[in-house]
């Protein structure tokens, strides 16, 4: 079965730290750009990082450059997603997705191949 697996969300609090895995199970992500996002209560899910198929790329929206950084390790079939000085404004659902078409559209992909379940992060004191 080919999925993205994402793990790593919990609480946290203000001014906290996360790191979010992002896992294929299935197929190997080298030829894939990898893309996450976020889903608050309430709004639209919205794109916050990607990174190219060689890494070479990478991307931030305005909301989180500076505090996000997005890697790859392609021999663990893994990409990574490091937060930091968490705001209680990123409490939300992360998703991670696959586009197969190998670079970033900015910070988003041009189109989805596969997507994970996601995983809650909750920014709270």
């Amino acid at each position: 079965q080919l999925q993205l697996v994402e793990s790593g969300g919990g609480l946290v609090q203000p001014g906290g730290s996360l790191r979010l895995s992002c896992a294929a199970s299935g197929f190997t992500l080298d030829y894939y750009a990898i893309g996450w996002f976020r889903q608050a209560p309430g709004k639209e899910r919205e794109g916050v990082s990607c990174i190219s198929s060689s890494g070479g790329d990478t991307n931030y929206a305005d909301s989180v450059k500076g505090r996000f950084t997005i890697s790859r390790d392609n021999a663990k079939n893994t990409v990574y997603l490091h937060m930091s000085s968490l705001k209680p404004e990123d409490t939300a659902v992360y998703y991670c997705a696959a586009d197969r078409g190998h670079y970033c559209s900015g910070f988003s992909l041009y189109e989805v191949d596969y997507w994970g379940q996601g995983t809650q992060v909750t920014v709270s004191s």
